[in-house]
Parts: structure tokens; C-alpha cells; sequence
């Protein structure tokens, strides 16, 4: 499978854009690892091997364990996420196919329990963000496998 599209090169506005928006969901506060949990779920949902491969190594490269990282499909069934965690997986999951669930409102009452208003905000900019990227990298073809952490913030 070859690249489609360089969608860097093609649109840098574009991707500066994006860019942005990645750069405000790792300042706003929210913790790494948590944010690393959030795009690995995305990404396993939509099927980004581009976005897995380097949120893996990225997690694992601040310390991230291969346990769960390895059971994150399962998270409700695995006792090694925090509440916090599970709350801020299932906001991922509701998001992420938000055509089908319509984020119930059990779902926010949950994530409003660990989270406050800025943090939920955060929090769904942050799953908004991957699913761009996931979207991005799945349509133009990117090619995974190559990203190496610490690289440059060329990345989703």
C-alpha cells in the first residue's frame, strides 16, 4: 500500500491547523498518559496502524506499560485503569462513533464526575484531534512504521 497524499506538503495551512489544535490538547493540562490512552482507543476504533504504531511507542517511551497498552480493547473488563481513565475511554469511545451512540448521558454524567467543564472540553478536543488524524493518515495512505518518539511536533 503506497501513500496517497503528503497531506503536509499538499496543504501546510492545513496542517499547521491541526498543528495548533495538537499543540493546545498537550498543554491544557491533562495528563500525558492519559492523553496516550485516549489516541491509542481512537485509533483502534478507526484502525490507524499509522496513529497505533507511534501513540504505542510514544506511551511506552513516557513509561506506559505493555499490559495495558495490550488490554486497552478490553479496558472495561481489565481492573488496570483508573476511574479517571475509564471515564475519559468511554467519553473516547462515545465520541468516536458518535453516530452511533449519541453520547448517552450516562456516559457524560461519568466523565463529569473526573473531569471538570474545562477538562471535559480538553478532553473532547483531544478525542476530536485523533480522530482528524486518524482520518488524515487512513484516507492518504500514511505508511506506519517509521516514527521514532521524541521526533519532531510534525506529528498527530
Amino acid at each position: 500500500m503506497s501513500t496517497r497524499v503528503d497531506y503536509r506538503s499538499a496543504a501546510p495551512g492545513a496542517f499547521r491547523a491541526m498543528l495548533g489544535l495538537e499543540r493546545h490538547v498537550h498543554e491544557c493540562g491533562l495528563e500525558g498518559s492519559l492523553l496516550e490512552l485516549v489516541k491509542m482507543r481512537a485509533s483502534q476504533i478507526n484502525g490507524c496502524a499509522y496513529c497505533l504504531d507511534m501513540h504505542s511507542k510514544d506511551a511506552r517511551a513516557a513509561g506506559e506499560t505493555e499490559q495495558r497498552l495490550h488490554v486497552l480493547p478490553a479496558w472495561r473488563e481489565a481492573p488496570f485503569y483508573t476511574a479517571r481513565e475509564r471515564a475519559a475511554l468511554a467519553w473516547t469511545e462515545a465520541l468516536t462513533l458518535v453516530s452511533e451512540s449519541r453520547v448517552p448521558d450516562d456516559v457524560y454524567e461519568e466523565a463529569r464526575r473526573h473531569f471538570s467543564e474545562a477538562e471535559l472540553v480538553n478532553l473532547s478536543l483531544a478525542v476530536i484531534a485523533i480522530n482528524g488524524w486518524n482520518r488524515l493518515a487512513i484516507g492518504f495512505r500514511t505508511k506506519a512504521g517509521s516514527y521514532q518518539p521524541g521526533e519532531p511536533a510534525d506529528r498527530s
